[in-house]
């Protein structure tokens, strides 16, 4: 079932040109990253759970964004390489965009509009509102296999959160 999200014009993070209509069928887990955030680390959860459910149909695709707090300074071949070396990341990486404001790209546009309400993790204390614009780096859009956007996760549900990886696991029960 071709939809609006798989058309979306994107880039990938070595520049050439790409739309998610190559991942259609899949269950895509996409997240806004940095490599200068304290959730950075998350990077090797993202992995870990790439390598285990890539074989199920799990996409997990990186977009970086420099919004929140100018975490992401590098260019596409310095964050490239940093995710490569640091975390041995292998999950699809994008260009950088912007996920929020007058310049948000029509893929976050979608993604948050489809899914306004992000799930908060329950061991997150006085949590920020959990409605509106992406929060910060590391939000999280799960996506299923007809392309509608199904969960979105605050920055604090980790990679392995049961939360989110119960979400993930029911996605990939969904028949192709």
């Amino acid at each position: 079932m071709t939809g609006p999200i798989y058309d979306i014009p994107l880039r990938r993070i070595d520049g050439s040109p790409a739309t998610l209509g190559e991942y259609e069928g899949d269950v895509l887990l996409i997240v806004n990253v940095a490599s200068k955030c304290g959730l950075t680390p998350q990077y090797e959860g993202l992995e870990a759970l790439y390598r285990e459910k890539h074989g199920e149909g799990l996409d997990v695709l990186g977009f970086p964004c420099n919004q929140f707090g100018g975490q992401e300074p590098g260019t596409e071949d310095e964050i490239a390489e940093f995710c490569r070396l640091t975390y041995g990341v292998a999950f699809p990486m994008f260009s950088k965009l912007d996920v929020k404001g007058a310049d948000q790209h029509p893929l976050y546009k979608a993604l948050t509009d489809a899914q306004p309400q992000r799930t908060l993790s329950p061991r997150i204390a006085n949590p920020k509102p959990a409605e509106g614009d992406v929060r910060w780096n590391f939000e999280k859009f799960l996506v299923g296999r007809d392309g509608r956007v199904i969960g979105r996760y605050d920055p604090n549900v980790t990679p392995d959160d049961p939360v989110l990886t119960s979400a993930i696991d029911t996605a990939l029960a969904q028949p192709r």
